[in-house]
């Protein structure tokens, strides 16, 4: 099972403060634990809401509002995405993430992904999922040049 282990933004990220030195080595161990251990599928830090955009959609229409955005508990900051064997394991992988060496407060969401198995045979049928593991397949290909 995939879970998406998200980093929660708070007031520093927002304002486009990088994290310390000693933290960025921090986590990027912590990233080499996880791909050595071979639940490592992905992940990125994100750049501040105001650097990006959201898309509403409402009666047929799609409206553009650019950030920054509010409400910075709400927002993700970066994430990884894991491969493992329960959520269990999710968890104890979330308790591993190195603290901010600056004592600053931080917080993970761990979200399981859907898997094409999830679904019944009545709303998706053995042929869609079929072409949907090939369709992502072939950006897991992309992905890789």
């Amino acid at each position: 099972m995939r879970f998406m282990m998200i980093v929660k933004a708070n007031k520093d990220s927002e304002d486009g403060k990088l994290p310390s030195a000693s933290m960025i080595a921090a986590t990027g161990r912590y990233s080499e634990e996880l791909a050595k251990a071979g639940v490592l599928l992905g992940g990125e830090g994100l750049h501040p809401t105001s650097k990006g955009a959201r898309v509403k959609f409402a009666g047929g229409k799609a409206t553009v509002v650019d950030g920054p955005f509010a409400e910075v508990k709400e927002l993700i900051g970066g994430y990884w995405l894991l491969q493992v064997k329960s959520k269990e394991e999710a968890i104890e992988w979330a308790r591993r993430y190195p603290p901010a060496d600056d004592g600053t407060e931080g917080e993970l969401e761990l979200r399981q992904l859907y898997e094409l198995e999830d679904f019944p045979s009545d709303l998706i049928s053995d042929e869609d999922k079929a072409k949907e593991k090939a369709l992502f397949e072939g950006a897991a290909r992309n992905a890789k040049r």
